[in-house]
């Protein structure tokens, strides 16, 4: 068998060589600027999926991405779907709304792509003639001097198509309300009529524009042909789209049982589950067990109490630094009151910009949701992996999935005792959440309304949880069971 992945160039002729060279000798002034990734494809074969997916992952490292859907501009013209016959070659007046969905789409993701700060559009569509590549490629690359890549998604699996299939008629806004059987049929036919005008592009010759190419053969299973690809945004969307991802995915998360630090407010620090932290390390195993999940993976952090809410779980255990929480330097150990008291301007500069705050000697959650990026990427290779790890890295880690602001991500919501659950759905995921009946305490600390360095103590802990004084409080707690 074949390797999954291959350059085009080897083993193939010599035309194809030069387009590689053609693309090398760009200016390399250009290699500093924005980005267009059209992608390329009949319907149905994962690319508005991946386009989705992409994007998460481009905003989540810092490349900051839009997606422009051609078939939501074709909406705006043709609000009610009526059947296929829009799609046939010869309907004209239907051929011209499509044309001019494209040129919309392809005109304000150029607009975008030249505001300052936006560093990658994705235009979503089938893009099946040549014609519209080299309009693509017209615009961005020859007028605006910025630079094109194509990914073209193949898809031959008659499982993977029946998979796809469904996606579409449960959730493509054409085929909203309508029956399951009818839809079916309409989607057929739309599917030969793009297939008759359809024009591949094709790598055993010349390539047919001067600029990367990545084709993808049956959502990555088939293997991945790579072709002038150069570059240091195209190299890391070639490193992202080489690795196959589920279409059906199912994980979970949850945070470690409370601890002597959660009862007594204190942060950071590796102490040992509460009382009622060993009871819910309890309940979480027999929920999860009741789950019966097949090939269930259960990853945690390198902290005790981590390791001790998974210890009753059966199944196999990865322990991950990268999913150890924020450290807080200095700070570490500490309660927001010692805080106030000793680091008042620390925690004024944090409480004003959460996101970018670094403690002294420690991280900020830039940090975190950088070092993480390596187990979110295999996260989402997998199904059915429980993760548990703490506040300020679950919140990171739901940002990610979830496609949250980065602003808001410090914010998120993510309180002990609770298993959350996370499901693909079309191409989004779908949060719930169940609450363990097993009482804690609340560590969630609103952003207080007063960030200035010359606040009061009361301002500064005004949206504090309750907590106990010391650990002898520890000694009244009566674990649920």
């Amino acid at each position: 068998m074949a390797s999954r992945f291959q350059f085009a160039g080897e083993n193939v002729s010599e035309d194809c060589k030069v387009a590689g060279a053609q693309a090398s000798r760009r200016s390399p002034l250009r290699q500093f600027g924005p980005l267009l990734v059209a992608m390329v494809g009949l319907p149905g074969r994962g690319k508005s999926m991946l386009a989705r997916r992409l994007s998460r992952y481009l905003n989540y490292t810092g490349d900051r991405t839009e997606v422009y859907d051609i078939s939501e501009y074709r909406r705006r013209h043709m609000q009610c779907y009526d059947s296929h016959e829009m799609f046939r070659a010869d309907n004209l007046p239907a051929w011209r709304i499509r044309q001019q969905s494209f040129r919309e789409a392809l005109d304000e993701a150029a607009a975008w792509l030249r505001r300052p700060g936006n560093h990658v559009a994705i235009l979503d569509g089938p893009n099946v003639s040549r014609s519209q590549r080299q309009e693509i490629y017209d615009l961005i690359y020859g007028q605006l001097g910025f630079r094109v890549m194509f990914i073209e998604c193949v898809c031959e699996d008659p499982v993977l198509l029946e998979r796809n299939f469904k996606e579409i008629l449960q959730y493509s806004a054409d085929y909203k309300d309508k029956a399951t059987e009818e839809s079916l049929k309409d989607l057929t036919h739309k599917m030969a009529h793009y297939k008759a005008q359809y024009e591949s592009p094709t790598l055993g010759s010349l390539w047919e524009l001067p600029c990367p190419m990545v084709k993808i053969l049956d959502g990555g299973e088939g293997g991945i042909i790579a072709h002038g690809v150069t570059g240091s945004k195209e190299s890391k969307i070639l490193a992202y789209v080489s690795t196959p991802k589920p279409y059906q995915q199912t994980l979970y998360f949850s945070r470690h049982g409370e601890s002597e630090f959660n009862v007594i407010g204190r942060i950071g620090g590796n102490a040992e589950l509460s009382p009622r932290g060993r009871a819910y390390s309890q309940a979480l195993a027999r929920h999860v067990h009741a789950l019966n999940l097949p090939g269930l993976q259960v990853w945690t952090s390198t902290l005790k109490r981590t390791g001790a809410t998974s210890a009753l779980i059966q199944a196999p255990q990865q322990h991950l630094h990268e999913l150890d929480e924020i450290w807080s330097g200095e700070c570490e150990c500490l309660s927001y009151e010692e805080l106030q008291d000793r680091f008042p301007k620390e925690l004024a500069l944090r409480d004003r910009e959460k996101l970018k705050y670094r403690y002294p000697q420690g991280e900020s959650y830039l940090d975190v949701m950088n070092r993480l990026v390596p187990v979110l990427t295999q996260l989402e290779c997998e199904t059915n992996v429980l993760t548990i790890s703490h506040q300020a890295v679950l919140r990171c880690v739901l940002g990610y999935f979830l496609d949250t602001p980065h602003e808001e991500i410090p914010y998120v919501h993510v309180p002990l005792h609770t298993i959350i659950k996370l499901t693909l759905q079309g191409y989004n995921y779908n949060m719930e959440t169940v609450k363990m009946p097993v009482d804690c305490v609340d560590t969630n600390r609103a952003k207080p309304s007063n960030c200035s360095e010359d606040r009061s103590a009361d301002d500064a802990l005004f949206t504090l949880p309750k907590h106990y004084d010391s650990l002898a409080g520890l000694q009244a707690l009566t674990p649920c069971t």
